[in-house]
This record gives C-alpha cells, structure tokens and sequence, in this order.
C-alpha cells in the first residue's frame, strides 16, 4: 500500500471516529450552502498587530471540534466552499476594498450564507457593500448588526482604519436607522460616539443592558428594528468577549460579554434568513500563545452553523 493511500485512509477512519468541522470544507468550486472567504488584512489597525495570521489559524484549528450538538442531538451538515484567501499583501485599508468587496459578492450570489474572516474590522464596509452588489440592492436597503465592544465611529479626517468601518459605511449611505450595535462596553468608548450613534438612530445595546435583557429578546429587538431592510451584514468583532476568555483580540477588554452569552447571539442570529454575510474579525492569533482563542474562534463557526441550519 503506497504511503499517500495509507494516510489518507488513515485520516478517513479517523473522522468517521470524529466527524468534525473541517470536514465540512470543501474545494472553492463545490456546491454548499455556505461560502468561506479569507481577508487577511492587517494595515490601519488602531492597535497594530497580526490580524491577517486569522484565517489560517481557524483553519488549522476546525478538526478540533466536532460537529455534534449535545443539546440538540442534531449534527451539523451543513458543507462549506472554502474560496481562499483574497491576496491582500501589502495593500492598505483603501486598495483592499475592492477585491474583498468583489470576492464577498461572488460568494453571497453562489451560498444562503457567506463567511467573510479577517483580518481586521475594516473588511466588515467592504463585506456589507458586497452583499449589497450581490443583492442587487442599494446600501439604504441593508441592515448591519454588530457584536462589538466599540462603535467603530472613529473620525475618517486621517483615512480608513479598524476604528471606524460604521461611520465610513454612515458616510456611504447607510442610514443609521439600519443600524444595531449590541455589547458595547462601558470605558472604551467616546461620548461624542455614543452620541452620535443615538442621534443617527442606531439601535444601541449595551454590555449592562445584556446582562439584564434576556438574549432572546435582544435579539427580537434587533430584528424587529431591521424589519425594512432586505438584507442583513452580522460583523463579530471577536474583542466583545471578556479578554480571559479571549486574549487574543487586542481591543478586548476585563468584563467584557462572557463567551457563552457570545455563542447564543451567533447562534440566534445566524438563524435569521436575511442574515446572508457573517464576518470575523480582530483576532490577532500570536497574542495568544495558548490554544484558547484559537478555540473560541472555531466554536463561533460552529455556532453560526447550527444556527444557520436553524432557518426555517
């Protein structure tokens, strides 16, 4: 037996022991229901890191969750067309939009759901902005919805950056009434921001208010605040979550949103079918030397999985 064959049947008699989500990728030209891009873009970050190391990282780490859910007692099937990553070496924030905005829009016209993976928050104004050319919709027709400790309302005087993709996205015409930010932190944000995301009409949601709202309220809130748009962008901003439990995500922060509070949200609104692009973004692997973002980061696809395949 060559040793090719033999690893390979190897590896088979292996995940049939273990199935687990890497699995589920299959090649770029594959038909699945969901699409996976890689944006690895790392320049214009407040915080300088290695945010484009991401989308390698998730993808060495999927073997190592399995796609059974306990509670549910249902496995996730769900395959996924892995398209790479889009080839962002040395661009900056402005020169990356356009292939990103280009590869989220050929993968929203192909899948129900497109994953897009920083990389920093500035891929999330390119990911909405292709789902929109895929749609065939303008940008007033979207909603976004986003799980992040911060506004991302920063001024754009000096450029596009990682810290202000909502307010460069309210520049191109989004209007704040399709707008929803939920697990915004207390000491990490400005008041001119919080203001201005009142007066322009976001649906703002606090890390106090999860605490004492029930997830699934929120969640009925922040759909029923999108109820006119077509469409909906969901942008995971990975430092929500308390730092312990991710110390990888450079903006993160001590009492932040606690992880498994993070997984129902995904998991909630993952379920919702004008949900059609989810991203990723802020994880910077090398801060982390344990394997535990690393983890967090690939519950999450689970999460979205399970809940995508929720839908009715």
């Amino acid at each position: 037996m060559g040793q090719g064959l033999r690893l390979l049947l190897e590896h088979k008699a292996m995940t049939s022991a273990w199935p687990n989500l890497f699995d589920l990728l299959l090649p770029a030209h594959a038909e699945a229901p969901v699409g996976l891009i890689g944006a690895p873009l790392g320049t214009g970050s407040v915080t300088p890191g290695r945010c484009d190391l991401a989308p390698a990282a998730l993808r060495g780490v999927l073997r190592r969750i399995g796609t059974y859910d306990l509670d549910s007692r249902r496995e996730i099937a769900s395959t996924i067309a892995d398209h790479g990553d889009v080839a962002l070496d040395g661009l900056d924030i402005e020169a990356a939009t356009s292939p990103i905005r280009a590869a989220v829009q050929a993968s929203v016209e192909r899948h129900a759901l497109t994953l897009l993976i920083g990389g920093n928050n500035a891929v999330t104004r390119p990911g909405l902005l292709g789902m929109a050319d895929a749609l065939g919709v303008g940008i007033e027709e979207v909603g976004l919805i986003t799980l992040d400790a911060h506004f991302d309302m920063r001024g754009l005087e000096q450029g596009l950056s990682n810290g202000n993709p909502v307010r460069a996205l309210r520049q191109d015409g989004l209007p704040g009434a399709n707008v929803v930010q939920i697990g915004l932190a207390p000491f990490a944000n400005s008041r001119a921001m919080h203001e201005d995301a009142l007066a322009g009409g976001h649906l703002v949601v606090t890390l106090q208010d999860t605490l004492l709202e029930d997830g699934g309220e929120t969640v009925e809130a922040a759909l029923a605040h999108l109820a006119g748009c077509k469409a909906i962008f969901l942008d995971c901003d990975i430092d929500v979550i308390e730092r312990s439990q991710f110390p990888a995500a450079p903006g993160a922060r001590p009492g932040g949103m606690i992880d498994v509070e993070f997984f129902a949200f995904v998991r909630r609104l993952a379920a919702e079918p004008k949900v059609r692009a989810i991203d990723l973004t802020e994880w910077d692997p090398p801060l982390d030397p344990s394997d535990l973002s690393a983890l967090v980061a690939a519950r999450w696809l689970a999460e979205v999985l399970a809940g995508f395949e929720a839908r009715p």
